[in-house]
């Protein structure tokens, strides 16, 4: 069992947020980072998937749709986490909170909102 989920950030996330939780010792990267930038959300989400990796955004309605879209297929899917447009610092403390309360299992196939 993974104690903590890993993250990969939307390209909409602020880089600082990422800054911020790697600091408290969470594993975070980047669309920058991965060189994924212009992705479609699907193809983002996948991408997490492959890496075992918590998908972090701020895009509520398409996320929403596209995680019940892969439920009903039955396909499965590290996590989404739909965090509002606030400050980094907020982010950081909000995503790392659920973090600190949800192991990466519990988070798997979850939609999540911080």
């Amino acid at each position: 069992m993974k104690l903590f989920a890993a993250i990969y950030t939307d390209e909409d996330i602020s880089n600082l947020v990422a800054t911020l939780l790697q600091s408290r010792g969470f594993d975070v990267l980047t669309t920058i980072s991965a060189r994924r930038m212009g992705y479609t959300d699907s193809e983002q989400l996948k991408f997490a998937t492959t890496q075992s990796r918590c998908f972090l955004t701020h895009n509520r309605v398409d996320f929403e749709i596209l995680h019940l879209r892969l439920m009903e297929s039955q396909i499965h899917h590290s996590g989404i986490i739909i965090v509002p447009q606030k400050s980094p610092y907020e982010i950081a403390q909000r995503v790392g909170l659920l973090l600190d309360t949800l192991t990466a299992d519990e988070i798997a196939n979850q939609l999540l909102y911080a």
